[in-house]
């Protein structure tokens, strides 16, 4: 007999050799149907193994993140399966999960809409099939045999790298056998829910210098409503591309000439300036002192950082006068130069100050997204240098700021703790001392979060937060990192209450992560309809024609004085067409049409974006109303999409 502990904490006893989809069998057959995947003692596994020893055992589901990854993950070798059967000879690579589904490589042709159709078709033919996932355990030199038989060129490649006397594990369904250390599902019939979704170009290994291969994407769900859920924000989220919405919104462009670095047009750069307008706002509330660092800095400067034998190749280095510089990738080395510009004294700490650096950093053309993953930046940096005793009020000041800001906008998030892993650098003492002032802040600031063992970076640890949009993607935006490392490097001192010298505690801390990836991230958020005080044009004045001009002028110069930013129409077009460009394309928040009624009794018909008419006011009631909107930066209905 084996002892099984589960979840609750409630042991039962068991048959030796017993499998784990037996025991969810024997719980009950709502259970057994549910489960994914099983975790014995932390470890995932098949549901088909067997236990033989005392053990603690959970069941994971489709709704829980690993077991969406196996359901994924398997769904892949389906799709596999497919493409070899429909076009033999094709080769294949790898097959991960991924953040919304997988994909699969393939050494193949371009594929075509059709036969994407006919690989969909095909998956369900597999699927009712019922095929059973088969684990198989073979030496290393026994895989080589198995795949070089087949000619499986990308699999060998894999397997060669591989030590001598390693063992590895493949999985085989109906006919097809993958190199996969698994676990995966039951059987191909547990997949209930497929579609294929696009298809693209991409290097094996994502180098350029090898072959380029056939990427299939891939989703699959337990029910017919998760899939349609899926597609719906799918849907949503293309009309949303940050990327689309900035050529729309006439915001920013990219140019060959400069790849990699945005160009922001008239209307980008008074979004951008609102945010940064803001972000002061902000950090002036907290005390926060704002400074400035060159971006070309000396080589000197980025060795004794680190940042010369760690990160160099992500620089842009250049020369002058026989000495090499380099442009900053980040803001930390000159902010721990300003620091070293004076003596500090403990009466000082702690010393919050920020900064709105411009950054530089290499990138691949192909991992370029829009202002996702750009090569040039604005990071919202900030550095705080404090006391050990102030680590804990400290971080609870920036959390709190964090809420301020992401509440703002209407961002949801979560925290992560992040705690020292194997490598790391400073004493065990400090590092206890950093990881409990990070969980004490946490634990006092009341919202649940993860912890993350040993991810913390080898300089000290972190909290993570993650905000998620109204599509609920989720972005790691903000983060809080206690560095022992840097105040060290530079020697980062101040004077104790008895005159002698103590290292500083130092925090790095970003919150909108970067200027550019905020601005591409509320953009999809809001589906390109900003809120008010955040609009480039806030209202929009359209004269129904030629004669009302000089009136509509007096209207628009009237929100002007007022600090709005106004769009005033005067061109010889109907006024349902001026309408649906403002509403649709320009996305204004209020639109007010002037005519005859309007100049005679000073009252006007409002409308707003998404919600059509709401009323007739007076100049004055109607100012009234949108400033005070514009100064409580009220968030605009409707943005996010109706699950």
């Amino acid at each position: 007999m084996v002892k099984i502990k589960f979840p609750d904490g409630n042991v039962k006893e068991y048959d030796e050799g017993i499998s784990a989809i037996e025991v969810a069998k024997n719980i009950s057959p709502a259970l057994a149907k549910e489960s994914v995947i099983a975790k014995i003692d932390g470890r995932l596994t098949d549901l088909t193994a067997k236990i033989d020893n005392n053990c603690e055992l959970k069941f994971l589901k489709f709704s829980d993140e690993e077991g969406k990854d196996v359901y994924w993950h398997s769904t892949s070798h389906i799709m596999a399966q497919a493409v070899i059967r429909l076009f033999p000879g094709t080769k294949v690579a790898i097959g991960p999960s991924i953040e919304q589904g997988f994909y699969y490589d393939f050494e193949h042709e371009p594929f075509t809409d059709e036969d994407l159709e006919k690989i969909e078709k095909e998956v369900q033919k597999i699927i009712k099939e019922n095929q059973k996932f088969e684990r198989k355990v073979v030496s290393r030199e026994e895989a080589l045999e198995f795949f070089r038989s087949k000619n499986e060129i990308y699999k060998v490649e894999l397997i060669e790298v591989l030590p001598e006397g390693e063992t590895i594990s493949m999985y085989t369904n109906g006919e097809f056998t993958d190199l996969c250390r698994g676990p995966h599902l039951i059987s191909t019939s547990s997949v209930k829910k497929f579609k294929t979704l696009s298809t693209s170009g991409a290097y094996w290994r994502g180098d350029s210098k090898n072959a380029m291969l056939q990427r299939i994407y891939g989703i699959s769900f337990p029910s017919q409503e998760e899939l349609d859920m899926f597609l719906k924000i799918r849907e949503e989220a293309e009309k949303r591309d940050h990327r689309k919405l900035g050529r729309e919104l006439d915001l920013f462009s990219f140019h060959p000439e400069a790849p990699g670095i945005p160009f922001y047009h008239h209307s980008g750069v008074i979004v951008k300036q609102l945010l940064i307008d803001y972000w002061r706002y902000e950090h002036n509330i907290d005390g926060y002192q704002e400074i400035q660092t060159p971006q070309l800095m000396t080589k000197s400067l980025w060795e004794t950082s680190g940042h010369w034998m760690n990160y160099k190749d992500n620089m842009f280095v250049t020369e002058m006068e026989e000495t090499e510089n380099a442009l900053k990738p980040m803001n930390c080395p000159g902010g721990m130069l300003w620091y070293k510009s004076k003596l500090h004294s403990y009466r000082e700490l702690p010393l919050r100050v920020s900064e709105l650096g411009h950054v530089h950093r290499k990138e691949f053309s192909g991992a370029l997204t829009g202002l996702f993953r750009v090569i040039a930046f604005t990071q919202d940096d900030a550095h705080i240098f404090m006391r050990a005793d102030q680590i804990k009020d400290e971080i609870l000041g920036v959390i709190r700021l964090t809420d301020r800001i992401y509440r703002t906008f209407g961002l949801e998030y979560s925290l992560a703790l992040s705690t020292r892993g194997e490598k790391y650098i400073g004493k065990l003492e400090d590092w206890e001392i950093a990881t409990e002032g990070l969980r004490s802040a946490l634990e006092e600031y009341g919202q649940e979060y993860v912890i993350n063992e040993g991810d913390a970076a080898f300089y000290g640890p972190k909290i993570d937060i993650y905000v998620r949009n109204a599509l609920g993607k989720a972005w790691q935006c903000g983060t809080v990192q206690l560095d022992m490392n840097l105040p060290e490097r530079f020697d980062l001192t101040y004077i104790d209450e008895n005159s002698d010298k103590k290292r500083v505690i130092m925090i790095h801390r970003a919150l909108y992560g970067s200027l550019e990836r905020f601005l591409g991230i509320i953009l999809e958020h809001f589906g390109g309809f900003f809120p008010l005080w955040l609009a480039p044009i806030q209202i929009s004045v359209m004269p129904v024609s030629d004669r009302f001009n000089d009136f509509a002028k007096e209207v628009m110069d009237k929100f002007v004085s007022e600090g709005f930013r106004v769009d005033f129409d005067e061109r010889s077009e109907k006024i349902g067409y001026k309408i649906r460009e403002a509403e649709s394309v320009k996305r204004v928040p209020y639109m007010l049409v002037i005519g005859e009624k309007e100049k005679d009794t000073g009252v006007f018909t409002v409308r707003q974006h998404k919600k059509g008419n709401i009323g007739e006011f007076d100049l004055d009631s109607f100012i009234g109303k949108i400033k005070d909107e514009r100064n409580r930066r009220v968030l605009p209905e409707g943005y996010k999409l109706e699950l």
